[in-house]
């Protein structure tokens, strides 16, 4: 039992999921809430273009100090605007110009409220002028108490005791330590990322690297450039004495030849050429499923973090410590090796880092895509049948207890059933569209249609519904934003040749509407596969209203329902 309990603690450590736990869902939500999760007027008013971010990082001080660039476009007339900045963090003064040159700035008057910076202009900012904004700011940036679930700074030691930073941040908001428009709402088309280290280390962050600077005092000024849109919470720096190592991927049904960098601790070299060999077969898969890398300019890198992970957009943060499954654990039981890091954090690329929800609230496209595309390595690498046993091995992982779905405008994630139970949805739309051809054309699609775009989840749901010519609403409204999943009642009688069967769903979840989802009982409906004949199964159409049929030469023993085919629960008159 102790040794069952520790696993179970550790399964719910690590599969609660590297999108930051969200102790939140049940507090009253706050001013700082809205302020930080709303794109209110003093946010839409201006669109981000671009960030340059120039920052100095002293670890003995554990300080931070430079400066944030915002280029924007103004939406509307406006002469305020919203940036976020935590309030443990110093702004200098902010700076307001016409060009990339920066002649003729005026210094901003700024107040504060929470974490939020309101930026005063001296006239009207014209709809659709190009400005710039800079910030010089300063401070302790918050840390990190159990990376990547909280966000903040890891300020660590390598095994050599050499300084080893990192930042992880996603949910808790990229301003701990930068000056941004903090809401997942509005990604730039470009950013540049400057960061000094100190003599003896590198920093490894987004993008390319463009030039490698050792100044007078002995510091050296890495810059690298994001050449597509970014997400606040991907923008990363790892600071260390790396060893770097590289290989390239090729696929034939694309031009482009992906670059792959790998930086390691030195004494994990070794380690590391064996455990990211599993790098090119995902690629494969993604690249077969989900279409080309996403960021292919900017190419692939693992980069070695003092934390478990984190998809950070071209600069994967890897801490599995080169071991299969959780650090080593395999918690779907089913046997099939492969380091879920690699595999689920580099799915984020597409979904999460091309593809991004609009409001956490909906990251469950995030996170259920994303813990998804693990069954899909494992059909990909081992076949279909271990793919069953994968996807089937994630509903003992849920709860249905709360809906996955947030709270709009207060930066609220979902339950942490996003990840299983997300997944098990998708696994039931293929069940239900009863083609992989077109079921996997619609994954693709969905990445082509809405690449390097903000959605929200009605967006994906409504192209599913489209492209496979079936009307997925009620069950979305149901698997999302309700806390359960529908139950199959099955009242079977038989004589000494023949089955009678009356079948209905009942729905049990508490809804996350104001007007009761669970009150349209009538509307709910989805196919399911049961057994009809000796020969196989045959799909069946329960509503809520009992519905019966008859089946000729088989025993009730015989009549199965396919619930590894559909994340459903099952009642039945007749004992299993």
């Amino acid at each position: 039992m102790k040794q069952f309990k520790l696993i179970t603690l550790l399964f719910l450590i690590v599969q609660n999921g590297y999108s930051q736990l969200d102790f939140g869902r049940t507090k009253k939500f706050s001013r700082a809430d809205s302020l930080r999760g709303t794109l209110s007027p003093l946010r839409s008013c201006y669109d981000v273009l671009l960030y340059d971010l120039d920052i100095k990082v002293d670890i003995d001080k554990k300080f931070i100090s430079g400066s944030s660039t915002i280029k924007f476009l103004a939406k509307n007339d406006f002469q305020k605007l919203q940036i976020d900045l935590f309030e443990n963090m110093k702004i200098e003064k902010i700076e307001y110009y016409n060009n990339a040159d920066g002649g003729h700035s005026q210094n901003l008057k700024y107040s504060r409220q929470f974490n939020a910076v309101f930026a005063e202009f001296p006239e009207t900012v014209k709809k659709d002028s190009v400005r710039f904004l800079k910030i010089y700011y300063s401070g302790k940036p918050q840390a990190a108490k159990h990376a990547p679930w909280d966000g903040g700074f890891s300020w660590s030691k390598d095994e050599e005791g050499n300084p080893w930073v990192a930042v992880s941040c996603q949910g808790t908001g990229a301003s701990l330590w930068w000056p941004c428009k903090d809401h997942q709402s509005d990604e730039p088309i470009e950013m540049y990322i400057r960061v000094t280290v100190p003599p003896g280390l590198s920093d490894v962050s987004n993008g390319r690297l463009k030039q490698k600077t050792t100044l007078p005092d002995g510091w050296t000024k890495y810059e690298w450039y994001v050449s597509y849109p970014i997400n606040n919470y991907d923008v990363t720096l790892n600071i260390g004495k790396y060893q770097y190592f590289g290989d390239k991927y090729f696929n034939p049904a694309y031009k482009d030849t992906l670059t792959l960098d790998y930086f390691v601790m030195p004494y994990n070299l070794e380690k590391a050429k064996i455990q990211f060999a599993q790098v090119k077969p995902m690629l494969d898969c993604y690249y077969k499923y989900y279409g080309e890398y996403p960021f292919v300019r900017d190419g692939y890198k693992l980069v070695e973090a003092p934390y478990l992970g984190m998809e950070h957009q071209s600069c994967v943060a890897y801490g599995n410590k080169y071991k299969n499954g959780y650090s080593g654990f395999d918690m779907s039981g089913t046997g099939y090796k492969f380091d879920y890091i690699i595999i689920h954090e580099s799915a984020h690329e597409w979904w999460g880092n091309s593809v991004t929800t609009k409001d956490i609230a909906d990251m469950w496209i995030h996170e259920g895509f994303g813990t998804y595309s693990e069954a899909l390595y494992v059909e990909s690498v081992y076949g279909y049948k271990a793919y069953m046993e994968y996807i089937n091995s994630e509903k003992n992982k849920v709860e249905n207890n709360s809906p996955i779905t947030g709270k709009f405008g207060v930066n609220n994630e979902g339950a942490d059933d996003m990840y299983p139970k997300g997944a098990l949805l998708i696994h039931t739309i293929r069940s239900i569209i009863n083609d992989d051809k077109k079921f996997f054309k619609i994954l693709k699609g969905i990445q082509d249609t809405y690449k390097y775009q903000i959605v929200d989840s009605k967006d994906i749901e409504k192209y599913i519904s489209v492209e496979s010519g079936i009307d997925f609403s009620n069950i979305f409204d149901l698997y999302l934003r309700s806390a359960s999943i529908p139950k199959l009642s099955l009242k079977i009688e038989s004589d000494s040749k023949d089955l009678r069967i009356a079948y209905r769903y009942t729905l049990d979840g508490k809804s996350a509407f104001k007007d009761d989802f669970i009150g349209k009982k009538s509307s709910f409906t989805m196919p399911v596969k049961v057994t009809l004949n000796r020969e196989g199964y045959d799909f069946i159409f329960p509503t809520t209203e009992w519905q019966t049929i008859g089946v000729d030469y088989m025993k009730a023993s015989d009549f199965k329902v396919a619930t590894d085919l559909f994340y459903i629960d099952k009642e039945s008159n007749l004992a299993e």
